[in-house]
């Protein structure tokens, strides 16, 4: 609480009530906070590598590979592509699937894209993460559809 410093009428040392909000110390926290998250932020933006695809589009006419896509429904079923398959051969069909599709890139060098459904368990769709992972298949794109 402050005190007003002039006037008023009465005695000399009684200075009175002054009910105005002070507001230097919440200015001085502003500030200080406002230093802090200015000093935070670029530590907070920490370069991670990202793998990109260019900007720019193919030309006109040529011809677009069609991405491997890995379906995962609910009870562990797999699928690439169309064609069905297990956790156990996972690796083996997906790797025979790419050497068909682009034969001059090795297979784990390509892309894979996962799609799951909404009722997979989060188990299930991480056991195929980490078994391509595993196995050396780094370039995986999650695909999301909007609702």
């Amino acid at each position: 609480m402050g005190a007003k410093v002039g006037g008023g009428g009465g005695s000399k040392f009684d200075l009175g009530q002054n009910s105005d909000m002070n507001v230097t110390p919440f200015v001085d926290v502003m500030l200080v906070l406002l230093i802090i998250f200015m000093v935070s932020i670029p530590a907070a933006t920490v370069s991670i590598k990202l793998d990109l695809p260019p900007a720019i589009p193919p030309p006109p006419g040529t011809k677009v590979k069609e991405p491997t896509l890995i379906n995962i429904q609910r009870g562990q079923a797999i699928f690439i592509g169309e064609a069905a398959t297990n956790m156990d051969r996972l690796v083996g069909d997906l790797s025979a699937q790419l050497a068909r599709d682009e034969p001059a890139i090795p297979p784990t060098e390509q892309r894979v894209y996962i799609r799951a459904d909404r009722d997979v368990l989060y188990g299930d769709f991480m056991a195929v993460m980490n078994t391509l992972q595993g196995n050396g298949f780094y370039q995986v794109a999650l695909i999301n559809e909007e609702l």
